[in-house]
């Protein structure tokens, strides 16, 4: 059965941000070019990650999931700020290395490169995540929380929020923040992120911060004299979203 927060983000969440995507696509084609075949696209896979989500309920770790369950050091309840702080700042240490692991990590990058295929960053791009991370097994980055005590349906609903906050960050239009540079995830560093411009190869990997980023060396500011491109470094000119889904993993089989 959904809890509360799982029905919200489900029911109250995912509209939300469909509709302010075909807003913001309204917009910026009044002021413009905007893509809406890559709209399409886009709206393709968040419904198909939704009918994944709920159709096919398990993921190739699955294994290892009841094993971590299993053997769990003990149970951590979440009743206060410490703790929720607590879940907060580990959840960004393993989402970076779920994200890291995502662009480096060949079989990980056959379904994140489905989110980085749109060759415009607007708010619809962040609606295409893949519909396979499930299936793939980026729950392992997560099961270390599992296995310190926090629940695995929290972590997950962490991680939902965690997502759900990186969805303005791909507006263009939002300037450079300032002094939230370099610590909070913002637009301006989430564009470095999408960009295919050498320079800016994987680079800034958080989710809400970018500490971890500047920890291990991937924090990379965007630059005035380098206007970002976005899409592959072989950039996706398809509007097909079969071969968006599926072209990572055709040419990985090959």
């Amino acid at each position: 059965r959904m809890t509360g927060i799982e029905q919200f983000l489900l029911f109250v969440m995912a509209p939300t941000v469909l509709g302010l995507s075909v807003l913001e696509g309204r917009v910026l084609s009044r002021r413009g070019d905007y893509d809406w075949r890559a709209f399409g696209v886009s709206l393709f896979d968040f419904v198909l990650r939704l009918v994944m989500t709920v159709a096919v309920p398990f993921t190739i770790a699955k294994p290892l999931v009841d094993w971590v369950v299993a053997h769990r050091l003990g149970h951590i309840v979440v009743d206060g700020l410490l703790p929720a702080l607590g879940l907060f700042i580990a959840l960004e240490f393993f989402y970076y290395w779920l994200h890291r692991a995502g662009h480096r990590v060949r079989w990980f990058w056959c379904n994140h490169a489905v989110h980085h295929s749109p060759n415009q960053l607007c708010l619809a791009a962040s609606l295409r995540i893949g519909a396979f991370g499930r299936l793939t097994g980026n729950v392992v980055f997560m099961l270390p929380l599992v296995w310190l005590g926090f629940d695995l349906r929290l972590v997950a609903t962490a991680l939902t929020l965690n997502l759900l906050y990186q969805f303005w960050l791909h507006a263009t239009w939002i300037p450079n923040l300032g002094p939230l540079e370099g610590w909070l995830n913002t637009p301006s560093a989430h564009r470095v992120h999408h960009a295919a411009n050498p320079e800016y190869l994987d680079a800034n990997y958080g989710g809400v911060l970018v500490v971890f980023d500047r920890l291990f060396g991937t924090y990379v500011p965007e630059r005035a004299d380098l206007p970002c491109r976005y899409g592959l470094v072989h950039p996706m000119t398809s509007a097909n979203p079969l071969k968006v889904e599926f072209a990572q993993w055709w040419w990985l089989a090959r």
